[in-house]
């Protein structure tokens, strides 16, 4: 088809390229990106009903080659996930399901393992010292990549009591209602 048309016509070449070269499985999945410009990966939104965020620290991720590329495909659930700042003064992620990468076969990583948090002396101690007091824990709120690193965000929360969430329900349902209201007013 190429040799029958003209080459000198101008487009016609790249356009017969392109059609031969394109293909559907080739298209990029849209990226998520959060606010702060970050691809996020996944968000942890349970854990700001059942908990007070007080504070969120950036922190880094000790992760296998495999555990990236599963993260590059959002297969992570943070639910019922939290950090522990252990004696020796190191925190890690507990109860942190990142799927298995199916084309490692055998070659994969454990879903559920302890992941080491990289973050500096001096944030561990202050965190350490909010932890000990009655009530307080380290959640991650989310997970995202910046500049290419798995980041995590982790919040110190204190928990809410049932009446809490209660209240919140029923604010964000108020809230809804009047968005509503004046929406329907506007028209």
């Amino acid at each position: 088809m190429l040799e029958s048309c003209d080459l000198r016509e101008p487009g016609l070449f790249q356009r017969a390229a392109r059609r031969y070269t394109r293909s559907p499985m080739a298209r990029e999945k849209k990226k998520i990106l959060s606010k702060d410009g970050n691809e996020l990966i996944a968000e942890n939104r349970k854990a700001r009903h059942d908990f007070f965020i007080e504070e969120a620290v950036e922190a880094g991720m000790v992760l296998t080659g495999t555990e990236v590329k599963s993260l590059r495909g959002h297969q992570v659930n943070l639910r019922d996930s939290y950090a522990r700042i252990k004696r020796d003064g190191e925190v890690f992620l507990q109860g942190v399901h990142i799927g298995a990468y199916a084309p490692a076969g055998q070659f994969t990583h454990q879903e559920t393992r302890p992941r080491k948090l990289l973050m500096h002396r001096r944030e561990i101690d202050r965190l350490a010292g909010r932890v000990r007091e009655r009530g307080y824990s380290l959640v991650p709120l989310k997970i995202y990549f910046k500049d290419g690193r798995a980041k995590v965000e982790i919040g110190l929360a204190k928990g809410k009591k049932l009446y809490d969430k209660r209240e919140a329900i029923a604010r964000k349902t108020t809230e809804r209602e009047i968005r509503r209201a004046i929406k329907e007013r506007n028209r």
